[in-house]
């Protein structure tokens, strides 16, 4: 692992060799954004789609950072390394000031660091437990930042209860999950929050919109009560690394049947042509 190579700065090392200024805005204020790129057979998944959210991200939070399509390939299609999936992990921060201050630095070089890893199957075919917490997080959660401390803690909370995930509630409705967005099938329709600031819109989450649309999968984007999640028949967590991740049991009570569904297994499929075709 600390012999691969790593890209930081314009330069690309070995792991062990990449550092950063402990003035480095990322490790003093969480200041940054970054990206999380799937890669099959060789190929960046949805890289424009990935793009377009990293670019968004970097403009929310004004880190002046402009590189086209072809520049971003460049730095990262080198770093791929053999296996048929693995993730391009990417971040962005706003650079190494010369004192630490709250306000941004008059100047300052982002730091662009990027490593790739394998991604590791997860059985899916038997589903994972979830659980269900308040969503406490900031109110810029469709900003990819780095800042991801209350997602750690929600996240560990679900671990400690022997839980894939956390499936978080604002105001008695669903959002998502602490690393993942949420589909659900309720009354036969597959369901997914709407696209607001309290989400963060995964590219594997409009994959799936599209992918039902196009076969005619009865789908919208709608509110998800806390009462509706829990009379749901089929619960799906989606990300860029663990796909499309069926949840069978949620707060130590059956999804459904308590086994993964038949909206799941034809998804899973459609999904599985996709990256092939992609």
């Amino acid at each position: 692992m600390q012999n691969k190579k790593v890209y930081l700065n314009g330069e690309y090392l070995p792991l062990s060799e990449a550092k950063v200024s402990v003035l480095d805005r990322g490790f003093l204020f969480g200041d940054g954004v970054y990206e999380v790129i799937p890669a099959y057979f060789g190929k960046l998944f949805c890289f424009d789609a990935h793009l377009e959210r990293l670019n968004k991200s970097l403009q929310a939070v004004r880190i002046d950072l402009n590189l086209s399509e072809a520049q971003w390939l460049e730095i990262l299609q080198p770093l791929l390394i053999e296996g048929d999936a693995q993730y391009v992990y990417l971040q962005i921060s706003r650079g190494v000031a010369d004192k630490r201050d709250h306000a941004f630095p008059s100047d300052c070089t982002p730091t662009v660091f990027a490593m790739c890893s394998p991604i590791t199957p997860f059985p899916k075919e038997i589903g994972v437990k979830a659980i269900t917490l308040d969503d406490m997080r900031w109110e810029l959660c469709n900003i990819k930042a780095t800042t991801l401390l209350a997602n750690i803690l929600l996240r560990q909370q679900a671990v400690e209860k022997q839980c894939a995930e956390a499936i978080l509630i604002k105001n008695g409705y669903a959002t998502e999950g602490a690393a993942s967005n949420v589909f659900a099938v309720i009354n036969g329709v597959l369901v997914t929050p709407p696209k607001t600031d309290d989400i963060l819109l995964g590219i594997t989450r409009e994959v799936v919109l599209k992918l039902a649309q196009e076969n005619n999968m009865p789908v919208k984007e709608a509110v998800i009560t806390l009462e509706a999640l829990k009379t749901a028949t089929e619960i799906w967590l989606t990300s860029s690394t663990r796909e499309i991740l069926p949840v069978t049991h949620l707060d130590d009570k059956p999804v459904g049947t308590g086994q993964v569904g038949k909206f799941w297994l034809t998804m899973q499929q459609y999904f599985q042509d996709y990256k092939k075709a992609a």
